[in-house]
């Protein structure tokens, strides 16, 4: 039951992408990004306001993983300090990568993706967008530090 209720949430979020668009202004930083594995494509938009991220979106094309998870994604950087970005990436790369479910903070509909750990090939889908943040935070010790 609760796998099918998984399902239907990375379902929506793959139907109804949510900030599926292009954000523009001075404090927009735009990352292009293509998961080496399966050849899925997006532009990542961050807008930063006073060292935070006011507001997340992103384009692009892939499969029903990918797309949910970076939906999901920018529905919890919304308004998030650099430091919270960096705590929901960390959650995000242990609940795929090593099935590891987070204690101490929420990660909203992404809990949909825990699925996702079983299925090795299928973790960059659910990564791309979390590792297209990394690109564009790369340099920002305060990201990088809590990492």
């Amino acid at each position: 039951m609760l796998d099918n209720l998984y399902r239907q949430v990375i379902i929506d979020h793959y139907k109804s992408k949510r900030n599926f668009e292009e954000l523009q202004g001075e404090d927009v930083v735009k990352v292009h990004y293509k998961n080496p594995t399966c050849g899925d494509i997006m532009n990542l938009y961050l807008k930063f306001d006073n060292g935070s991220i006011k507001k997340a979106a992103f384009l692009g094309e892939g499969c029903s993983i990918s797309m949910a998870s970076a939906s999901m994604m920018t529905e919890l950087l919304k308004n998030k300090t650099l430091t919270e970005a960096a705590s929901y990436r960390k959650a995000m790369e242990n609940l795929i990568r090593r099935g590891h479910i987070p204690e101490s903070i929420d990660i909203g509909d992404s809990m949909a993706l825990q699925g996702v750990h079983a299925l090795r090939a299928r973790h960059n889908c659910a990564l791309m967008t979390w590792q297209a943040l990394d690109r564009v935070l790369k340099d920002n010790q305060e990201y990088t530090n809590f990492l």
